[in-house]
């Protein structure tokens, strides 16, 4: 007997693999074994406690996941308590920075530089507000609206990016070509990059006014100073940018890229032969000219018997950063024809707003205030082939 002498509660100290093979053996030979039925029943009992086991063992993970639902589901409530509380909050700021007593306040607070009373104001009629002095709409709009009223500032691309920052270009790039199945392996593209190194250049405007513009209240004061100075600066950006584009370079180095050139003068055909020296992604292009360059173009449209456009329908943009025209020496840039949202970028690492100072001291015996506005912007041509120069001939 295979079993015999085994006792059963040597049998119930195995576990269910050594069970099952201890049965395996018994029923391998072919006399009976005494203990069979009592390993069977053995073996089914031990199963069913493996099964109430693994229950066990799913019951309890998934009270775990259940109550983890449940610790998630009350983190995200106070987290949208919270969010919808600071909503609130930053929805009566700003309700209140647009009322004229808290426009009177900040007016004071350009005036003098102290904060205090927008703060005070602020908590008592608004929040608990520590940030840094809320900025009336209208104040922020006049100044986003500077820089989009200006025709060319309002066509490059603008970041917000702390200190310098460098910008790729592709200076050169081998082609794409066609496979022939069976042929050798493409050539990997040979792809050299340039980079521009954008500079923040503080730009300043001041102004002198008498004590009568700095006794303006609130909001006319904040007209005044705001109209008068971001204008200024937004003129300046432009014109540092159409500099930059004016001195490129026909041939794109590792710190600049190209502008094609143009020598001619305003002629039928000039524009037309500046366009298409333009790369293939300069998509929307513009030209920019003085006025008095416009004048001497439209002549010469005026004098082909008005049958033609000479600017052949793109936008022309004034700037009085390009010379006229007339009386422009030899190879002297007079116009430009480019695609500015591809050429160009502006980076203003201090954001859009204007630091405006104020000092009513230094000449204060001739009753004169001085107004100081300044912003830190970086603007740079980025891409090759986005522009073309056109220059004065040697003679007109």
């Amino acid at each position: 007997m295979i079993t015999k002498g085994i006792e059963i509660m040597e049998i119930k100290e195995m576990n269910l693999e050594e069970v099952e093979a201890r049965l395996l053996e018994c029923d391998s030979k072919k006399e009976s074994c005494d203990n069979a039925e009592e390993l069977r029943s053995l073996i089914e009992e031990m199963k069913a406690l493996e099964e109430r086991k693994v229950e066990l063992k799913n019951l309890e993970e998934r009270k775990a996941h259940a109550q983890e639902l449940d610790n998630n589901k009350t983190d995200a409530k106070v987290e949208v308590k919270e969010e919808r509380k600071e909503e609130r909050e930053m929805a009566k700021v700003a309700e209140y920075r647009n009322s004229k007593e808290y426009v009177n306040a900040f007016a004071e607070f350009v005036k003098t530089g102290k904060s205090e009373e927008c703060r005070a104001l602020l908590t008592t009629n608004a929040t608990d507000y520590s940030g840094d002095v809320a900025i009336p709409d209208f104040v922020y709009d006049k100044i986003m609206t500077a820089w989009e009223k200006s025709d060319i500032m309002s066509l490059v691309r603008k970041i917000e990016v702390a200190g310098n920052m460098k910008v790729q270009f592709e200076l050169s790039a081998s082609d794409a070509v066609v496979h022939i199945e069976g042929s050798g392996a493409v050539s990997e593209e040979t792809l050299t990059f340039g980079t521009v190194e954008l500079i923040p250049q503080s730009i300043k405007k001041l102004v002198r006014v008498s004590d009568e513009v700095k006794d303006m209240r609130g909001q006319a004061f904040l007209d005044y100073v705001i109209d008068e100075i971001t204008y200024k600066i937004v003129k300046k950006a432009e014109s540092i940018l159409i500099g930059k584009i004016k001195t490129l370079s026909t041939t794109a180095s590792s710190s600049a890229p190209y502008a094609k050139q143009v020598k001619a003068g305003a002629a039928v055909g000039t524009i037309a032969q500046a366009l298409g020296q333009l790369s293939d992604e300069a998509s929307n292009p513009v030209i920019v000219m003085n006025k008095a360059t416009w004048a001497a173009f439209k002549a010469a449209q005026y004098a082909a018997g008005y049958a033609i456009d000479v600017f052949e329908g793109l936008p022309v943009l004034f700037t009085s950063a390009l010379p006229a025209l007339t009386g422009a020496a030899e190879n002297t840039v007079y116009a430009i024809v480019g695609d500015f949202g591809l050429g160009a970028l502006a980076n203003f690492p201090n954001g859009k707003m204007v630091d405006i100072k104020l000092d009513d001291k230094t000449e204060m015996d001739e009753d004169i205030v001085r107004i100081l506005g300044r912003q830190y912007v970086a603007a740079e041509p980025v891409a090759c082939g986005a522009f073309v120069n056109i220059t004065a001939p040697a003679s007109l």
